[in-house]
């Protein structure tokens, strides 16, 4: 696709962004491209240049009226694509949308039934509008390590409702993430949003890599802090490095992001991503790990094709999706930019309008996971015929 070609906004999605480097004058700048009165809630995703406090009392003050739920990124998915120092958001029509929210806070250590309970509260208080349909969104600290039982937990109390999510990030720093919730942020928590619709939608959730067959076994490991010490009784890292044929003093996110370990549930395979190695060839990765687990090392396939493939989506009618809200780790964004992709997969996420961030990590069905996309892809709902 040309870059001079002009896309058609979408219908049933307000964008606003900025790149202003001052708070306030972003936030101004990003809310003047929609009408607040119409709006139903806001997803704001903030670049890591940005002062978290004052971006959010920004946001308070110059939208006093809708919620605004969102967070820290790792990169924002833009009208031009992937962007790093673009303040983004994201206005969902009153027409189109309804919603309410809870804030878990002091998420580590995660107390399953306190959670459980939470959620439930939220969904009996919100009652169901006549026709529309229910979806939730959760965002997430993507440095409290609790991804995996967050999401286990909601997708069982939350029966029906599917879940779509990303972990919160701070580009690459691995130093501090936030949501959003009620004015201000907050670290050590996550934000859940019920929204309803009468927009149609579908959930979206692929990777490009697929199993090599050679088996990895966690030999000993810290499950609370995602910590591996060893790999096949080897130290971790030195195991792993072998494995993939590099040695182990070149080892790096970019290799980490090209030769991920994948893990089997339910007939699927599910990356489970390196987040560094220490000084003593530990290994700290992104999602649940423990001793015992069997995972299989991984090879990529073609990003491009997958991704405009994995877009590539129509309703039962034959539609394409108005707009996509997208989660896409930030790994998958640090291999396209290894590999000088950035343009071509900005191209794909404009053709099929993608909106969202770059995440710590993902959460769709129940499970949270690594160097995947997840979104949620909206349909005009389609009038029905009447009956004879």
């Amino acid at each position: 696709m040309d870059d001079a070609v002009t896309l058609e906004a979408p219908r049933f999605l307000w964008i606003g962004r900025s790149d202003e480097p001052n708070p306030v004058a972003a936030v101004d700048e990003a809310v003047s491209a929609f009408d607040v009165s119409e709006v139903c809630f806001v997803l704001a995703f903030l670049p890591s240049h940005l002062d978290v406090d004052e971006t959010a009392q920004a946001l308070s003050a110059r939208l006093p009226g809708p919620p605004v739920y969102g967070c820290t990124t790792a990169g924002q998915i833009t009208g031009e694509g992937y962007e790093d120092h673009a303040l983004l958001l994201l206005a969902f029509p009153k027409a189109n949308f309804r919603c309410a929210s809870a804030l878990i806070d002091d998420l580590a250590p995660l107390e399953a039934p306190q959670v459980a309970a939470q959620a439930q509260r939220l969904d009996d208080k919100f009652r169901h509008r006549m026709g529309w349909k229910r979806l939730g969104l959760v965002f997430c600290d993507g440095l409290s390590k609790q991804e995996d039982l967050l999401i286990s937990t909601l997708d069982a109390v939350l029966k029906g409702v599917p879940i779509f999510g990303g972990s919160a990030g701070d580009g690459f720093r691995f130093e501090r993430s936030f949501v959003l919730h009620d004015g201000r942020a907050h670290s050590n928590a996550a934000v859940l949003v019920l929204v309803e619709t009468n927009l149609e939608f579908q959930g979206i959730g692929f990777d490009h890599f697929l199993p090599m067959g050679r088996q990895i076994v966690i030999t000993r490991a810290d499950p609370d802090e995602r910590l591996v010490y060893e790999i096949n009784g080897a130290p971790a890292a030195l195991e792993y490095a072998r494995l993939v044929g590099c040695p182990v003093t070149q080892l790096s996110p970019e290799v980490f992001a090209e030769n991920p370990m994948l893990l089997r549930h339910n007939q699927k395979f599910y990356v489970r991503a390196v987040r560094e190695v220490s000084d003593n060839h530990a290994m700290s990765f992104l999602a649940a790990i423990d001793d015992g687990l069997i995972l299989t090392l991984g090879r990529g396939r073609e990003i491009i094709e997958t991704l405009d493939a994995g877009l590539d989506i129509q309703n039962a009618g034959g539609h394409v999706p108005d707009f996509v809200l997208g989660f896409d780790c930030a790994l998958r964004k640090l291999e396209i930019e290894q590999k000088q992709l950035h343009r071509n997969v900005s191209q794909i996420l404009r053709k099929r309008r993608v909106f969202g961030f770059n995440t710590y990590g993902e959460q769709q069905s129940g499970v949270h996971m690594n160097q995947t996309f997840v979104g949620v892809a909206f349909f005009e709902a389609q009038s029905r015929e009447p009956t004879p």
